[in-house]
């Protein structure tokens, strides 16, 4: 039995997808996701636009604004993983540019760090920061992409 999750790409507009393999493949956001987990489960790894970034913000986490990724988890502590993770790629795109880095790089960042909330990783404390932030820097370093802080 396959023990890594199995990991379903969906893309809110055909441009969005052009947009997002212009970046990446869809192979490279798999083996990105996968070295994420060691239980088998479902991620769902949606590309979205601003105005569905906002909507899922807005209804979801009660905050007026889009965000560049947002973790949907469906499952109890014990079961299999089971998750949504959506990115809006305009964000992604222009917080890159800021930051002087790849979009790439960035993206890969992201959707690691999506991952890691759907495993329970969080950051809400300073002890909870430093643990998720060094568990995205071992990973982000596992395929050749160095520290984002």
């Amino acid at each position: 039995m396959n023990k890594l999750p199995s990991i379903e790409l969906q893309y809110a507009s055909a441009a969005l997808k052009n947009k997002v393999m212009s970046i990446a493949s869809e192979k490279e956001i798999g083996q990105w996701a996968k070295k994420c987990f060691t239980n088998f489960g479902r991620i769902t790894v949606r590309f979205i636009n601003k105005a569905e970034a906002h909507d899922l913000n807005l209804f979801f986490r009660g905050f007026d604004k889009p965000s560049n990724v947002l973790t949907f988890p469906y499952h109890s502590k014990d079961e299999a993983i089971d998750a949504d993770i959506v990115l809006c790629m305009p964000i992604v795109c222009l917080e890159a540019k800021v930051q002087g880095k790849s979009v790439k790089d960035h993206l890969a960042h992201l959707l690691i760090h999506g991952c890691l909330h759907a495993q329970g990783h969080d950051h809400m404390s300073k002890t909870q920061t430093k643990k998720m932030e060094a568990l995205e820097i071992k990973l982000l370093a596992s395929i050749g992409i160095g520290n984002p802080y």
